[in-house]
């Protein structure tokens, strides 16, 4: 006689608990070891509390604290020629490029516009010439370029008296400053995660932060379709133009048009990120039944769909979704319908129809996400569960969806922001349709497409850069929020 409900809930989760604490268990010693205080080093390594820039000037000697004007004076002083020619050199070269070209660049900054005219002059030779104006762009990017650049200098020159200051040390206490040879051993043993870590860092600085930094300074400029060359700052008033009701006639930019925008842009990244993976789960555990055959052939049937490029299938879909396209005409052949269906002219058929596309698109790779999650599920968890009755879902409930959310859940906050940031399903299969008349953002924009339509197709790069800011926002706030209250992040060694 099979148990009774209660007793077979009661059973299956004493099993799963079982077999969840065994797998746990090391982990979470390993974890308790980490927590434990450790006691301190004699020898703390460079850059912790023993060679600070702090206790540089408070205990060095006139050679220590002079580097500080003198790059790499403290090195070379202690025989350490190597680093102490190349904080020389580095110092020698910025000071060079930022007396040639960077005080111009950040001089620029406080007035974009006036930096040169446009008109006509006369030349040198006596010529009547055309003078083009400022390139306010060019000088906002060098000038918001040297703000990195003196900031990275910064750090240079703080790395360079802690330098001086640990060789000192170190000469006191062993009698000679360690030598090139030894620092780069150093470089690739006991700091070498710094070593393997400097060029990504550098990749971030440089192609995500310092880009960052020039969108967030552009929302405050008139760079606009009517100053496309020469702009100046204008303060708040890009903010204003958004988040006022009665907004910007000429823009077509409003607060009622932004929030209606961000609430589709939230809704449509919950419904393709939930819908996909939940529907993609239930079809890669039909496949891998052990009841279904041909399972290699579903899998790659799943997967044609990845292998077409989206750009190709988009433009399909949407000739294909047209009032005159194949699926009304067909439709209308058959009888089914007096008129054309509503898929791009009706803002909630253009909705629906751009979420039903996208599970087309998206399900396939869902599939081959969560088909190698699912097959590493331990199979003692579901030998328990049908050996104490439970049916397939209580097994899903309680075993299959918790450890997929475990262990998926990073991968799903990177979907949703994938699909807050989907450029191509509704760029190339709606176009934002249908549209307003005066309104710069189509019922089925989100706010990337929205922020496209107004730079690349109406030159409002000034809003449009409003537009990115508050998109970043949404996406750091909604990223962080959910990954530090997710159990991947609260306890990143087991599994729950």
């Amino acid at each position: 006689m099979a148990p009774a409900p209660r007793t077979r809930d009661l059973t299956l989760a004493s099993a799963h608990d079982e077999v969840v604490n065994a797998m746990t268990q090391t982990a979470v010693v390993e974890r308790k070891d980490r927590r434990a205080p450790r006691k301190a080093s004699a020898q703390p390594a460079e850059g912790g509390s023993r060679f600070t820039l702090r206790a540089a000037f408070a205990q060095g000697d006139a050679f220590t604290r002079a580097s500080a004007l003198v790059l790499g004076l403290g090195n070379l002083v202690r025989r350490q020629y190597v680093k102490g020619a190349m904080f020389l050199l580095g110092e020698v070269t910025f000071l060079a490029l930022f007396l040639g070209r960077g005080l111009h660049s950040l001089a620029g900054l406080g007035d974009l516009a006036t930096v040169t005219k446009g008109g006509q002059e006369w030349d040198a030779n006596g010529n009547f010439v055309n003078v083009n104006p400022t390139n306010s762009v060019e000088v906002l990017l060098y000038g918001v370029a040297w703000i990195f650049g003196v900031a990275a200098f910064a750090v240079f020159w703080s790395a360079a008296v802690r330098s001086a200051y640990q060789a000192q040390v170190l000469a006191q206490e062993s009698g000679r400053a360690p030598s090139i040879v030894s620092d780069v051993r150093d470089l690739f043993d006991r700091r070498v995660h710094q070593t393997l870590l400097s060029l990504p860092v550098l990749g971030i600085v440089v192609f995500t932060i310092v880009p960052l930094a020039f969108m967030i300074s552009m929302a405050f400029t008139s760079f606009d379709k009517n100053h496309p060359v020469a702009f100046d700052w204008v303060g708040l008033d890009n903010f204003a133009a958004v988040f006022s009701r009665t907004g910007s006639a000429a823009i077509g930019v409003n607060l009622g048009l932004f929030l209606r925008v961000l609430g589709w842009t939230l809704v449509w990244a919950t419904l393709a990120t939930f819908l996909n993976f939940f529907l993609g789960m239930f079809v890669a555990m039909i496949i891998l039944r052990r009841g279904t055959r041909l399972k290699n052939m579903w899998r790659a049937v799943f997967s044609l769909s990845i292998a077409v490029p989206q750009f190709v299938s988009l433009l399909v879909i949407n000739q294909m979704l047209q009032d005159q396209g194949i699926v009304n005409q067909l439709l209308k052949q058959w009888g089914l319908i007096d008129s054309s269906l509503p898929f791009f002219t009706n803002a909630w058929w253009a909705r629906a129809t751009v979420v039903v596309v996208n599970l087309w698109i998206g399900i396939p790779f869902t599939i081959m996400q969560i088909t190698g999650v699912l097959q590493n599920v331990p199979g003692e968890l579901y030998e328990a569960a049908r050996l104490d009755g439970a049916g397939w879902w209580q097994i899903y409930r309680k075993i299959t969806m918790p450890y997929v959310l475990f262990v998926l859940t990073p991968y799903l906050i990177i979907t949703f922001t994938a699909n807050i940031n989907n450029f191509n399903v509704i760029y190339l299969l709606s176009n934002g349709a249908p549209t307003r008349v005066g309104e710069s953002a189509g019922q089925t924009d989100l706010l990337i497409t929205w922020l496209y339509k107004l730079t690349v197709d109406k030159g409002n790069y000034n809003v449009g850069a409003v537009i990115g800011i508050m998109t970043f926002v949404v996406l750091g706030v909604v990223a962080l929020i959910t990954y530090r209250n997710s159990g991947s992040y609260k306890n990143e060694e087991g599994f729950q």
